[in-house]
């Protein structure tokens, strides 16, 4: 058996989109469960969609999601150019082959008689009017400089037939099937002419691609007859959809890898989640690193059904990523999001960060689960009564003063030495701790809802910030 090569091929037309990702995240995993080669091929020669600085975009998002390749354009290989865009004398010498093979033929039709060939629908199906052009014509007009193109020669009968590893037998007649163009007037190839030339002649005997290629496939198939190469073996992925009847695309403005890890999602928790996309392992494991993904992935396991992309459960997946991480780790991705919250600077940022760790799912939340200590002010006593802790306004004037005698006898003032402190504060008084850690931290934020237990809360504020808001929320009970 060959050594199992697959390739990624995107085309460089802005961000690396999610469903793009997940297509090479799924060559990556094959190839490596396989212990073959993986390969990048960078598909520019649609250059009306090239978007200035997106190759880039691909080397950096692949890097750094860590799905990384053997072959590619930026770091070598056997069977470069890895850039369809200097491979353009090699289409053109395999068209010319493919014409000589009857599977292919010149077309000179203008523009206009093209746009003449429109149905009641406004599409546009060629007549093959050019097939029958004679050889002595042919020579005349590309020797006259007559603009043509090379067009593939489609089947006016019979069916395309081929399997797929993921949606089986697959056969789509002829009669559908429209003689596509190969070569474009300048030149430069099409996809559909490129992708198949590329493949073969870079020993790729898996593609992986979406749903989208299952009908075109036929067309490609006879190409790879008509040369007599053998057909690569093909693996179709089910679509991502944004909602029931919407897919996911980039051109819809849905977002990217890129997009994801500004909002502070880990990044090994989005390449994780989109693994699940259209897949699930027999072990039914959701959280896996990139190793156990390798370990575990089968195409047994990809669905033929559409996968909706559900942002709530990346985010869950996110939190479980932040919750194993140890403390330094944490602090080293978080800073900078840190450094975006009003409490920057004016707390100990490592017992802020201590504080947030295990209670975000992405980081782009630590601004909003920490703000609430730089917002203390006038606030309605009516939160101390709490049904559930069976605390009240009463009980609130009569502990407070307690709770503050207690806090300011002590020399120390951590969070553990705070926490014990109000425990046994609780018990000489014949209350729950709850009721009493509630009073507190309600005086403490004067937030029904924060970041933290009135301890922790304490210890970040210091002695003497805690104090001066315990007076405070005195003054207004």
């Amino acid at each position: 058996m060959n050594k199992v090569r697959t390739r990624f091929a995107p085309s460089p037309t802005g961000y690396l989109h999610i469903g793009g990702l997940r297509t090479a995240l799924y060559g990556f995993l094959y190839s490596k469960k396989n212990h073959g080669d993986f390969i990048l091929r960078i598909e520019d020669t649609d250059t009306a969609r090239y978007v200035d600085g997106s190759v880039q975009i691909i080397y950096d998002t692949m890097r750094d999601s860590k799905i990384m390749y053997d072959e590619g354009p930026d770091v070598g290989g056997d069977f470069g150019p890895y850039v369809q865009s200097e491979r353009k004398d090699i289409y053109l010498k395999y068209a010319k082959k493919l014409v000589e093979l009857g599977g292919a033929y010149y077309c000179f039709c203008t523009p206009e008689r093209i746009a003449s060939l429109k149905d009641g629908e406004g599409n546009v199906r060629y007549d093959k009017h050019c097939l029958r052009l004679t050889k002595e014509e042919i020579e005349e007009k590309i020797k006259s400089g007559v603009p043509y193109v090379i067009r593939q020669n489609i089947p006016t009968e019979g069916a395309g037939s081929y399997h797929d590893l993921v949606y089986g037998d697959i056969s789509v007649d002829y009669k559908d099937i429209e003689d596509g163009i190969l070569i474009k007037s300048d030149g430069m190839p099409t996809y559909n002419f490129a992708n198949v030339i590329d493949d073969h002649l870079m020993g790729i005997t898996h593609v992986i691609r979406g749903t989208e290629y299952l009908s075109s496939t036929p067309k490609y198939n006879l190409m790879y007859d008509a040369f007599g190469w053998e057909r690569p073996t093909y693996i179709h992925l089910p679509p991502i959809m944004k909602d029931a009847q919407h897919k996911l695309s980039k051109r819809n403005g849905d977002a990217s890898y890129e997009d994801f890890v500004k909002k502070g999602y880990i990044k090994e928790a989005i390449v994780n989640y989109i693994a699940l996309l259209g897949w699930s392992p027999k072990s039914n494991v959701e959280k896996m690193s990139l190793s156990e993904l390798i370990e575990n992935f089968s195409l047994d396991g990809i669905s033929k059904s559409p996968s909706i992309f559900d942002e709530t459960k990346m985010k869950w997946l996110s939190g479980e990523y932040i919750k194993e991480m140890s403390q330094e780790e944490f602090n080293a991705l978080s800073l900078d999001f840190l450094k975006e919250s009003k409490v920057y600077g004016k707390f100990d940022t490592e017992k802020l960060l201590t504080l947030v760790k295990g209670r975000v799912q992405i980081l782009s939340e630590i601004p909003e689960k920490l703000d609430f200590l730089c917002d203390f002010g006038v606030f309605d006593t009516a939160l101390f009564i709490n049904q559930k802790q069976k605390t009240d306004i009463e009980l609130a004037k009569s502990v407070l003063p307690k709770i503050k005698e207690t806090l300011s006898d002590l020399s120390a003032f951590d969070n553990s030495t705070l926490f014990n402190s109000l425990v046994d504060l609780s018990n000489q008084l014949g209350i729950k701790k709850q009721a009493l850690l509630w009073i507190a931290r309600i005086a403490l934020t004067g937030k029904e809802v924060t970041c933290g237990g009135a301890t922790e809360i304490a210890e970040l504020l210091g002695k003497d910030e805690t104090m001066k808001r315990i007076d405070f929320s005195l003054s207004l009970l």
